[in-house]
């Protein structure tokens, strides 16, 4: 499990760095800067704390859904889905500006995520709470993205 985990890990890791590669000038750029957002948004340096808390808690989550689950296929399926939807998020709406396609990203893995917390919850029992902060996390993001779409 220690050997999945690490495994996990590694891939987690690389979708936030290839999500950041991809970001641009990111948070601080002009464009970001000068967007009307939500009165309550975090400091920028809560998106990196809370972004490695929760790939640490998720990738325990799935090293130890993998083990418990007897479709792999499928959960091989949702974790592809959710590392694409979470890697292209920050190009979209950093990069290219697309406030909307983004938060229409940011809603299909929030609604993803949350489905694999109630489908693997017989499975995982009391570890599907490896899964939540990532789930509570991204509704907070949608949140904040769909603040920006209203107000700009």
């Amino acid at each position: 499990m220690i050997l999945r985990t690490f495994f996990f890990l590694i891939l987690n890791f690389s979708a936030l760095y290839l999500g950041v590669f991809f970001s641009g000038e990111g948070g601080s750029s002009d464009w970001y800067s000068n967007l009307i957002r939500a009165p309550w948004e975090p400091e920028g340096w809560v998106f990196g704390a809370a972004w490695t808390s929760i790939m640490i808690c998720f990738s325990i989550y799935m090293s130890i859904i993998w083990n418990r689950t007897s479709n792999k296929k499928l959960l091989l399926f949702f974790y592809s889905f959710q590392y694409i939807l979470n890697v292209s998020w920050n190009p979209i709406f950093f990069s290219f500006h697309h406030v909307l396609i983004g938060l229409i990203v940011i809603l299909i893995l929030t609604c993803l995520i949350g489905f694999m917390f109630f489908y693997y919850k017989v499975d995982t029992r009391f570890y599907s709470i490896f899964i939540l902060p990532y789930f509570v996390w991204l509704i907070i993001a949608s949140y904040l993205n769909g603040y920006i779409f209203l107000y700009n």
